[in-house]
């Protein structure tokens, strides 16, 4: 319980400090303030942080004390993410901060999401600076990724809002457990599409990740996907987790009934990491959650970090044509009449181009 307990923390030496806006808490009683940025509502005693760390209640108001701390910069393929049907063969400042909401034993950025940013100096980055390195490495936008974005909401929104006076997109990877206030504040600062990480059904969920509600992330992709948001799901099929017929059928029925059949499902590969130490997932085990996705109407699946570029390819889902082929996360091969199938004028679900 110790990393998901709050932490006390000596005010007198915070020196990074920014007044998270009133919009994203409220205060309780007898001085603990409530943390709205997730749907944890940390209630936050003063002198303490919240759960990811980056939210400290200094006097009765709840400061963020992560923003512009940036844990990792590096421009990278938006294929990498996955995003499969925004802008493909693009690149994409990638960044990230300290801490995370979630404590996922199996955390494949560990070394990043369970330091929190008091610990990890204070060395601040101006939102400016960022976006004159995406320039200058000729991304063409943003990303904030590796850790849950929203343990920085306002640095990111920052960010987004200067990118986009330089003509450069805004994404996110997200564990999706924001709040419907900080949700909107993300497309009111320009997002433009995102991927989401679903751990997987309520059962998986109360067994190990106690806390967590997955019926928030579909609330919250389908909120994203009705303002306009590109969206695409990730499902990382852990063994011993979210791995059984029962929990892959939940998750594929909740994404066709939540957000439909044109949303992509990454089926994605485990390996060990952090606390977890199963072996790899099997292949047999992602092509069942491959087939119960097809099987379940979901026209764009893929099965990733097994690097084998027929389960990379975009499909036509009307004629089977192959339309997008990717080798390492790099597009190799396209054709489209625009946002259709040049075979048979089925329209496919895709924002921007294919840059070759």
């Amino acid at each position: 319980m110790s990393e998901n307990a709050f932490a006390r923390v000596n005010v007198e030496k915070v020196r990074n400090r920014v007044p998270l806006s009133e919009r994203f808490w409220k205060p309780y009683r007898r001085g603990i303030v409530v943390c709205g940025v997730c749907e944890r509502r940390c209630h936050i005693p003063e002198g303490y942080s919240g759960i990811c760390g980056n939210y400290v209640n200094i006097g009765g108001e709840l400061y963020d004390v992560g923003y512009g701390l940036v844990s990792a910069v590096e421009s990278r393929p938006i294929e990498i993410k996955p995003l499969f049907h925004f802008h493909p063969n693009s690149s994409a400042l990638t960044f990230s901060g300290w801490g995370c909401n979630f404590h996922c034993d199996w955390c494949q950025n560990y070394h990043l999401s369970m330091v929190k940013p008091l610990g990890a100096g204070d060395c601040s980055v101006r939102p400016e600076t960022l976006v004159r390195m995406a320039l200058r490495s000729g991304d063409h936008g943003l990303c904030a990724s590796f850790n849950e974005p929203t343990i920085h909401l306002q640095f990111v929104m920052d960010v987004f809002r200067e990118g986009k006076k330089r003509g450069l997109y805004a994404t996110i990877v997200s564990n999706g457990y924001m709040s419907v206030e900080a949700a909107k504040a993300l497309v009111e600062a320009g997002l433009d599409g995102l991927n989401i990480d679903i751990k997987g059904c309520p059962e998986a969920h109360r067994r190990m990740v106690r806390g967590v509600k997955p019926e928030v992330i579909y609330r919250n992709a389908k909120f994203f996907l009705d303002n306009g948001v590109h969206v695409e799901m990730v499902l990382l099929v852990v063994p011993g987790f979210n791995d059984d017929p029962e929990c892959l059928r939940w998750i594929v029925k909740t994404h066709v009934d939540t957000l439909g059949e044109d949303v992509p499902l990454h089926v994605n590969r485990y390996y060990p990491a952090y606390k977890y130490g199963r072996p790899p997932t099997p292949l047999e085990k992602l092509l069942e959650a491959y087939r119960i996705a097809r099987e379940h109407g979901i026209k764009y699946v893929y099965v990733g970090n097994v690097w084998d570029p027929k389960f990379e390819t975009t499909y036509c889902p009307g004629c089977g044509e192959a339309l997008i082929v990717r080798n390492g996360y790099r597009v190799v091969r396209a054709k489209l009449d625009g946002d259709k199938c040049p075979k048979c004028g089925e329209k496919i679900y895709l924002t921007g181009r294919v840059y070759l």
